[in-house]
C-alpha cells in the first residue's frame, strides 16, 4: 500500500456554541465553548491516519503555540508532518460558529502561514508527491501551490483528488489535473453555475465536470450520502447514520480523508464512497473536527451492521 499524501492547511479551531449567530452589533450569549485543532487539509490526514493508512502532512506552520498543537495531534493520530516552519506569519486559526438545535455550522478561517504556501514549498516536496498511492488537496493554501502539486503527482501517476473547498472559479487547466474532484452541494454549484439541489441536478453538475476534464466526481449530498459519477458508473450512495448527529463540523473532511484512505487501499471507487461515507456518519456523533475522526475498527463494525 503506497501512502496518502495531502496538501493543506492546519487551524486552530475555535468552536462557539450558542442557539443562533449574532447580528452585526448585537451580543449572545454563547452555550459552550472549544479550542481544537482543524483546517480541512490537516482534519483529512488525521482522518486517513487514523484508518491505518501512512499518511503525510504538506503544509507551514508558525512558530507559536498553536503550531505545537497541530504537531501534538498529528503525532497522536500518526500523521507524518512535511512542515515548514514560518517565524514571519501564525498557525491559522478558525472561528467556528455551531447552531444548538441543528447542530450547523459556520466558519471563518485565516489561513496564516498555511497561506503562504508557495511553489518553492511544492517543490521542495516532490518526491514524496511522486512515491504516493493517492495525492490529495483542498483550497484553503493559495491555489497555485495546490495546481503545482497536483502537476507533479499526475506526472508521477499518482491518483489525485481535489476537494474544492472553499469554493472558488476553477480553470480546465487545474480540473484537468483531477482522477476525482469531491466538491458539496456548494461547492458544485459554485464551480459549474448548476443548483445542485437534486440527484439529478448533481449528475448534471458532475457530467459537466466531466467535460471540462476531470476524471470521476463525487459530490457529498449532506444526509443523503454522496453520489459518485464517471464516464461509466453514476451511483448515489446513501449515508450511513452511526447515531445521533451531535455536530456536522469537519463531516465533510472526515468523509474525504476517508475516500483518500480506501482507495489508497486498493478499494473500487464506489466501495470508497461508501467507506468515507461511513466515517463521516461516525464522526458526526461526536463534537469536534479531527477528534471525532474514528478508527478502521470503528468503521468497520459500522458497515457490518
Amino acid at each position: 500500500m503506497k501512502p496518502v499524501v495531502i496538501l493543506g492547511v492546519f487551524v486552530a479551531d475555535t468552536s462557539y456554541r450558542a442557539a443562533r449567530m449574532p447580528r452585526l452589533g448585537e451580543t449572545v450569549l454563547g452555550e459552550r465553548f472549544v479550542l481544537g485543532p482543524g483546517g480541512k487539509g490537516s482534519n483529512q490526514a488525521v482522518a486517513a491516519a487514523r484508518l491505518g493508512v501512512e499518511t503525510h502532512m504538506i503544509t507551514r506552520l508558525g512558530d507559536d503555540a498553536f503550531a505545537g498543537m497541530a504537531l501534538a495531534t498529528w503525532a497522536e493520530a500518526g500523521v507524518r508532518p512535511a512542515v515548514v516552519r514560518d517565524p514571519d506569519s501564525y498557525t491559522g486559526a478558525a472561528f467556528i460558529f455551531v447552531e444548538a438545535g441543528s447542530g450547523d455550522n459556520a466558519i471563518i478561517i485565516a489561513p496564516g502561514a498555511g497561506g503562504r504556501i508557495g511553489l518553492a514549498d511544492i517543490d521542495a516536496q516532490a518526491a514524496l508527491i511522486r512515491r504516493a498511492g493517492v495525492f490529495m488537496t483542498q483550497l484553503e493554501q493559495p491555489l497555485p501551490a495546490a495546481a503545482r502539486a497536483l502537476l507533479i503527482a499526475r506526472k508521477a501517476g499518482v491518483r489525485t483528488i481535489l476537494n474544492p473547498a472553499p469554493a472558488q472559479t476553477l480553470g480546465d487547466d487545474v480540473l484537468g489535473l483531477c482522477d476525482v474532484l469531491t466538491p458539496n452541494e456548494t461547492e458544485a454549484e459554485e464551480i459549474t453555475g448548476i443548483r445542485v439541489d437534486s440527484d439529478e441536478a448533481a449528475r448534471a453538475a458532475a457530467e459537466l465536470l466531466l467535460g471540462r476534464g476531470v476524471g470521476a466526481v463525487v459530490v457529498t449530498l449532506g444526509a443523503r450520502g454522496a453520489l459518485y459519477h464517471d464516464r461509466e458508473r453514476s451511483v448515489v450512495v446513501p449515508s450511513v447514520s452511526a447515531g445521533p448527529v451531535v455536530e456536522t463540523t469537519g463531516a465533510g473532511d472526515a468523509f474525504n480523508g476517508g475516500f483518500a484512505a480506501a482507495l489508497a487501499s486498493g478499494v473500487d471507487p464506489v466501495e470508497a464512497v461508501r467507506f468515507g461515507c461511513a466515517v463521516a456518519g461516525i464522526s458526526v456523533t461526536r463534537p469536534g473536527t479531527a477528534p471525532s475522526m474514528p478508527t478502521r475498527a470503528e468503521v468497520e463494525a459500522l458497515l457490518a451492521r
